[in-house]
């Protein structure tokens, strides 16, 4: 009992519903490895004794919480502080509020931001706390929009080097804007991967999440690019030559996408280009943002150059270099002083051609433009763990408990935020990872959002099916999302597919974050659970198909919410033309993925799918009949902008027909995962200006436009 009680405190779960109805316990072992990783010895009755008191002792202690927050619609509890205590407030601009009122409300009214509270008791006690006050809601778009979700790598120019880049984006995004009339544009993750080679093609399992990648850069379109002279520009035209050639290997010859081929064409040309001398302007430009970025960007470039000596795991990297706080850290910082601005030039090349996207999506109307993507976590290995190694829980990894359709649970191999540091930071981390996306968005995609209150620890060693549930304080989560989403004027959307617990949804929905709802899996359940299971085999969370069972009710666009990003498809799922030609249940049958027997899952799908048809034929929306797969796409979407929802989004790939999905999960080699570049039908690549001029799109494209007035 005592051990439970324990856990309880610190916010770990003893038990788990895998369905209705059902609970499972979480076993010893686990309890007191999550203890274990968040500092706390449970291993014994008398380490149990000694933990359970000397966390009564500090909870007695404590006049302030770790973390104060307030928001108009909820001050915060400060029931504990005893008659008299004195409040002062030193407020983030420097001011000061000098005495404050102990009225919790007197908090809630102060600006918004991150302040410091002190208190002072009558017989001298003293205490400080982080306090964030935060507003009720995050923006919300106004009125409806529609537009693509894409990947970025897999968008092609004529004049991007081997795979889509920056300036790809810049020109989707002035096209789009002003030609169809799109309002956004949503976005794979872009974060900095771990270097390869080989690097991990999954843009969910990054180096870091607080940068972006530099392979996204458009190298000629770096200024310093046109003063290339002599036998630098002669080697410059010499590797744009070969990436000529590695992009028509992709485009012409079916070969697929390789991020590390482009990145070391890439990386190369960036090295000429980072010893042409940057004019006044630029260097002023230049320094600004590093003053701006800080520790963080030199802890970021710093492992950059450690990782080209030691290797992309600081895990395995000299003791002394482990920590980058350590004396030897220091000395060798010192002596890589030229890689570690090269890779800061790197990263802020990148930063200004992202401005640059969103600059060209605002200017070409768009009222929202772009939509970066948060993935729910860091590679072990990366460079954010090694520079935040105090707010991640060593020994542990996030992913899924088993459930009805996936016995055995899922391990992503990310390491969790311990909820207690955060905490004690102020949620520092979170508000600068935070503030770092939202720089050039219009809107943030948060992936697995259910883990601003809760995530699956797996201790290492243990099976998925061993891990345990840790809570989160998602008010305090949700109230740093809210205020920088405010102070960037960005909405917020949720990945909310699968298992979702009780009164999230409704959480999410009280604070302005959009949900996310697939037209496939929109369905009256009754009392019972959707039956989408959550494909995160890469760490990037969509819904799954339906295992097996009957399926249940389409439900009516009218009852669709409307605070949502409406799409057919995800990332994650079969492109509308394999599933309207039964090539998704093909695919995943040649690759011994099937849920059930061949047959069982064929005609499921083929009843799925009918029962689709026929209700788009009953609504008016397939009038050219359910024979046509151009037009099946067309209804489809017609039946998206029949609902209510705030947001309309077009998978790029459907636009043009292709049948392969980006990713299949629970595949890693069998299938080639984030290396397809956008195809038509018969699967031969298509460039952006090829889309740019694809009838198909257009006439799908003109439905959209035309439904989102």
């Amino acid at each position: 009992m005592g051990r439970a009680r324990l856990a309880r405190l610190h916010g770990i779960a003893t038990s788990y519903a895998p369905s209705p109805g059902t609970s499972v316990p979480i076993p010893d072992g686990t309890v007191v490895a999550v203890l274990a990783a968040l500092g706390v010895d449970a291993s014994t009755p008398h380490a149990v004794r000694t933990a359970l008191a000397a966390y009564e002792n500090a909870a007695d202690r404590a006049l302030l919480p770790r973390t104060v927050v307030a928001r108009p619609g909820r001050p915060p509890d400060l029931t504990g502080l005893p008659e008299g205590t004195v409040l002062r407030v030193e407020t983030d601009d420097g001011g000061t509020v000098d005495p404050v009122a102990p009225d919790p409300a007197a908090l809630a009214r102060l600006p918004l931001g991150v302040h410091v509270l002190h208190a002072r008791t009558p017989c001298g006690r003293t205490a400080r706390a982080p306090l964030i006050v935060a507003p009720d809601r995050v923006p919300v778009p106004a009125g409806r929009s529609h537009g693509f979700l894409v990947q970025l790598y897999s968008l092609l120019s004529r004049r991007s080097w081997g795979m889509g880049d920056l300036g790809d984006l810049a020109d989707l995004a002035a096209w789009s804007g002003r030609a169809l009339g799109t309002g956004f544009l949503q976005l794979n993750p872009l974060h900095a991967a771990v270097p390869g080679p080989p690097t991990d093609p999954s843009p969910y399992r990054p180096s870091s999440r607080r940068f972006p990648d530099p392979v996204h850069l458009r190298i000629d379109h770096i200024p310093e690019y046109a003063h290339l002279t002599g036998a630098a520009r002669l080697r410059a035209d010499e590797l744009a030559a070969r990436a000529d050639a590695l992009r028509c290997e992709v485009l012409e010859r079916g070969a697929l996408i390789d991020r590390d081929a482009v990145w070391a064409l890439k990386r190369e040309a960036l090295e000429l280009l980072w010893a042409v001398p940057l004019s006044p302007g630029r260097r002023a430009a230049y320094c600004d943002f590093l003053a701006e970025q800080g520790q963080a960007l030199e802890d970021h470039a710093t492992w950059c150059a450690i990782a080209e000596r030691h290797g992309p795991d600081w895990r395995g990297w000299p003791a002394g270099l482990r920590d980058p706080r350590s004396p030897g850290t220091a000395r060798l910082r010192h002596r890589l002083l030229d890689r570690i601005d090269f890779h800061c030039r790197l990263a802020w090349l990148t930063d200004q051609q992202l401005a640059a996207a969103q600059r060209a999506a605002r200017d070409a109307g768009m009222p929202i433009g772009l939509v970066h993507d948060l993935a729910v976590g860091v590679h072990p290995s990366g460079a954010d763990t090694w520079a935040q190694q105090d707010a991640f829980a060593a020994g542990m990894s996030i992913g899924a408990p088993p459930d009805a359709f996936n016995a055995r649970g899922q391990d992503w191999g990310l390491p969790p935020w311990r909820p207690d540091a955060l905490a004690a930071a102020g949620y520092a981390p979170y508000r600068e990872l935070l503030r770092g996306l939202l720089r050039h968005a219009g809107a943030l995609r948060i992936d697995h959002v259910m883990g601003l209150f809760r995530l699956w620890w797996v201790p290492e060693g243990r099976p998925p099916t061993e891990g345990a549930y840790v809570r989160y304080d998602g008010e305090a989560m949700l109230s740093v999302l809210a205020l920088e989403a405010r102070r960037a004027g960005a909405a917020v959307i949720g990945e909310d597919l699968g298992t979702v617990e009780p009164g999230v949804r409704a959480a999410l929905a009280a604070r302005g974050v959009l949900g996310t709802s697939v037209l496939w899996f929109e369905r009256d359940y009754g009392d019972g659970e959707p039956p989408e299971a959550e494909a995160e085999a890469e760490a990037g969370d969509g819904a799954a198909e339906a295992a097996s069972g009957a399926p249940a009710r389409i439900l009516a666009p009218e009852e669709w919410r409307s605070d949502c990003l409406a799409t057919v498809t995800t990332h994650d799922l079969p492109t509308t033309a394999a599933r309207l030609a039964g090539e998704d249940v093909a695919l995943r049958e040649r690759l011994g993925l099937l849920a059930g027997p061949p047959e069982r899952e064929r005609s499921r799908a083929s009843q799925e799918l009918t029962e689709w048809l026929r209700e788009l034929v009953r609504r008016g929306l397939l009038p050219e009949g359910p024979g046509d797969e151009e037009a099946a796409v067309r209804a489809v979407h017609r039946f998206l902008l029949c609902t209510p929802a705030r947001m309309v989004g077009v998978w790029l790939p459907d636009a043009v027909g292709d049948r392969r999905p980006q990713n299949l999960p629970g595949t890693w080699d069998e299938y080639p995962n984030w290396r397809l570049p956008i195809a038509g039908p018969g699967g031969r690549p298509h460039t952006l200006e090829e889309l740019a001029a694809s009838p198909r799109l257009h006439a799908l494209m003109r439905e959209l436009s035309n439904g989102s007035r």
